[in-house]
């Protein structure tokens, strides 16, 4: 399957936020996030929950919440998970730099919907739709990206 990597390239241990690279190594695939109001609830081997209009991501480096999901409106820098396009309709929340949480090595690494044009993303892998959605109804637990 076509796929869009980060802007960055891919990147090992020296991953740090906002170079828009994708982490290289096994990256479990933690939950799955979707638009209720857009599509039917995907199968997949993870728990799934939909996105919520208050759900973001904390990509502040300075922040406690850094790497974590929040309710928005949220004080500090952040990503907006409902968004206007199609590239969150389906979020496969992968693991990296989660497990502890260390602040600066990265954030919302994510298995999203890609671009019509496979446009590079900021760091997630992204698929085109109907591809995400198959990936997911295999069963795949874990993504191994490695570099290219």
């Amino acid at each position: 399957m076509r796929a869009a990597l980060g802007r960055g390239g891919v990147r090992g241990i020296d991953k740090q936020e906002g170079d828009g690279a994708t982490p290289a190594g096994v990256l479990p695939l933690r939950r799955v996030l979707y638009r209720a109001d857009r599509m039917p609830v995907p199968a997949c081997a993870v728990p799934v929950e939909p996105i919520a209009p208050d759900d973001g991501w904390c990509d502040d480096v300075q922040h406690a919440d850094y790497n974590r999901m929040v309710r928005l409106p949220h004080a500090a820098r952040h990503e907006v998970l409902r968004r206007q396009d199609e590239l969150y309709d389906v979020i496969g929340v992968l693991g990296w730099n989660d497990a502890p949480v260390r602040r600066g090595l990265g954030s919302a690494i994510f298995l999203h919907v890609a671009r019509a044009d496979y446009a590079p993303t900021e760091g997630c892998v992204a698929l085109a739709l109907p591809d995400l959605r198959q990936v997911l109804a295999m069963g795949v637990t874990q993504l191994l990206v490695l570099p290219g």
